[in-house]
């Protein structure tokens, strides 16, 4: 089976959604990657150093340089010719481009994988993370989102993949068109890479205490900064913040919540953390049930003092 691989990317780097993805695909067969954009050979150059990776499809294109959903998805329906699966990211773009895709080929698309049971067969989360389905489809050509956090990554290093390069001839035209873009710029680490990361709730009251509080924590502690979709909503934190399952699915080493009493649909996204520490006044907040070091107390009096004994 040959599986064709989109490769996340920022025009310089590949990111790390990527290499789960990568692995992923391997438990399918022979790894095959596009890499669409303008001016990419550095990410090319990248891609074919990942380790399992055979070749790696390159699309250079003007009309690519903000890669569009509905640009890209033709694209790849026409390389599924030679191809039997396709595998995206469960991110924001792999999640816009992977649909089309499944609809062009005219099949059902699996998402959000946790494993591949066999070249047909997989698993993934249904009810928020609540019961865990194992999916079979009789689909000839297959279109899966990968959830990052259920796989190892790929070594970035050790391969030496064939670079078949196109110049996208021919790209359909758009009916979308890129005006801009505003991407928050992060000094910390970004929450779906952190290896720790410290998120706040709505029991912080404001948005003033919850950076007073939560920022010098993380700093201390090399974290990524979260939030639940409570303190989002509130204004507390900006969306990039978000953890939960209609925000950022994450598992890092170590998951700091501070004021999180635990709704389903935050646990939905860092229930998978290796490590889970809750800071709550109140003893029975659900957080409790899934974390592995409960703190019950004032967070107003623990974290400054926690911060301050780091």
């Amino acid at each position: 089976m040959k599986t064709l691989v989109w490769v996340e990317h920022d025009g310089k780097t590949v990111k790390d959604a990527t290499l789960a993805v990568v692995t992923a695909a391997a438990k399918l067969g022979d790894v095959h990657l596009l890499v669409a954009g303008k001016g990419i050979d550095g990410v090319a150059a990248e891609a074919a150093k990942i380790a399992g990776v055979a070749e790696v499809h390159t699309v250079d294109n003007a009309s690519l340089e903000h890669p569009l959903a509905e640009t890209v998805s033709p694209l790849v329906a026409k390389l599924m010719a030679d191809h039997d699966a396709f595998l995206a990211p469960a991110t924001s773009n792999g999640k816009n481009i992977a649909p089309r895709v499944a609809a062009l080929l005219d099949v059902m698309q699996i998402s959000d994988i946790l494993s591949v049971e066999s070249d047909n067969t997989f698993t993934r989360p249904i009810y928020a993370g609540n019961a865990i389905a194992t999916v079979q489809t009789s689909d000839k050509k297959l279109v899966i989102t990968v959830r990052g956090t259920a796989f190892d990554k790929a070594s970035p290093e050790g391969g030496n993949a064939k670079v078949i390069a196109s110049d996208g001839a021919g790209l359909e035209q758009s009916v979308s068109t890129y005006v801009g873009s505003e991407i928050a710029k992060l000094e910390r680490p970004e929450l779906t890479s952190a290896k720790v990361i410290v998120s706040g709730g709505r029991a912080l009251g404001s948005s003033e205490q919850f950076h007073a509080l939560i920022d010098p924590l993380a700093d201390k502690l090399g974290a990524g900064v979260g939030a639940s979709r409570a303190a989002v909503d509130a204004g507390y934190a900006p969306n990039d913040y978000q953890v939960g399952q209609t925000g950022k699915i994450v598992a890092p080493e170590v998951y700091v919540a501070i004021g999180i009493s635990g709704a389903i649909q935050h646990l939905a996204g860092m229930k998978d953390s290796k490590t889970i520490i809750a800071i709550n006044k109140d003893e029975d907040a659900p957080i409790f049930q899934v974390a592995d070091i409960g703190l019950v107390g004032d967070l107003f009096k623990i974290v400054p003092e926690l911060t301050e004994k780091l």
